[in-house]
């Protein structure tokens, strides 16, 4: 009797080759409609994903705004108050957790057994894993515009056409924060040891980039930590949507976000996969249970 991962390992590439394109989009169909029922079941999960950026706008952002002058920076032309300036690194806020909380559930199906059926259905793995990837983003992005409706009569607002023009870089970082999720999520085997990387992660990526502070306060008072948030890639995401909120690419955000985002997709389709990543290597170790 074969497992699940020899199942689909020893499948032939031809079976996945010979489907058309409206069964890709039925399966992509069902994992979006299955994580839009989950977390429209879990209520407290859509209140948690927004206490956390309004307890920094409504309070923390209060105190800092007497305290932490922000200059004439590119995208802004004139002075701005504190809480216009981290409104886009509260959005990024609100992708990072919502990346990292749709890769806990897939350590969570991973453990009951439901991530296991669907990675052995005919469909290509590396199409499953997008589709939940891309799935975990719309959930995230409702998140966001819901915080951005909540801001607005908080009186802290863009241009109106910001707030379209937001969505591709709210997508881009999206897929980028959700892919760094998924990797971590395919090199732990148990619930618990996930909710520990997920401190060691997601907190050193958002306090150490410009979502709080410009980048040249930062260099002005720890040149090491500058550094730190220059090679951090959640620094570009948040930039990314600060620049598109008032119609502006920064090329040199979007290259790296694209870039990083294929790397570290790259990386969690190798993990996931049973022949060759990190499954297999762990089941040989013992480490499987």
């Amino acid at each position: 009797m074969t497992d699940a991962a020899g199942t689909f390992a020893g499948s032939s590439p031809e079976k996945w080759r010979s489907f058309t394109p409206i069964q890709y989009l039925v399966c992509l169909r069902g994992i979006l409609q299955r994580e839009w029922l989950r977390y429209l079941s879990q209520k407290e999960r859509f209140i948690s994903s927004l206490v956390r950026p309004l307890l920094w706008l409504f309070i923390f952002a209060a105190g800092f705004r007497q305290v932490l002058g922000v200059s004439i920076i590119p995208p802004y032309e004139t002075y701005v108050l504190y809480e216009v300036y981290i409104t886009p690194g509260l959005c990024g806020m609100i992708l990072l957790f919502s990346g990292m909380q749709s890769s806990l559930s897939m350590v969570y199906d991973r453990e009951m057994g439901n991530m296991r059926i669907l990675l052995v259905s005919p469909f290509p793995r590396w199409f499953l894993l997008v589709s939940k990837l891309l799935a975990g983003v719309a959930v995230s992005l409702l998140q966001v515009y819901a915080f951005l409706a909540i801001a607005w009569f908080w009186d802290v607002k863009a241009p109106v056409e910001g707030y379209l023009l937001i969505l591709p870089a709210l997508f881009f970082s999206g897929l980028m924060l959700g892919a760094l999720g998924m990797l971590l999520s395919s090199l732990v085997k148990q619930l618990e040891n996930f909710a520990g990387i997920m401190n060691f992660v997601i907190f050193p990526m958002y306090f150490a980039s410009s979502a709080l502070y410009p980048l040249w306060r930062v260099q002005e008072a720890s040149p090491l930590l500058y550094k730190i948030c220059v090679l951090n890639p959640f620094t570009y995401a948040v930039e990314l949507i600060r620049f598109a909120f008032y119609g502006r690419i920064e090329w040199t955000s979007l290259i790296v976000v694209l870039a990083v985002t294929l790397a570290l997709l790259g990386g969690a389709i190798l993990a996931y996969n049973p022949a060759r990543g990190l499954t297999v290597r762990k089941q040989d170790m013992g480490g499987s249970q």
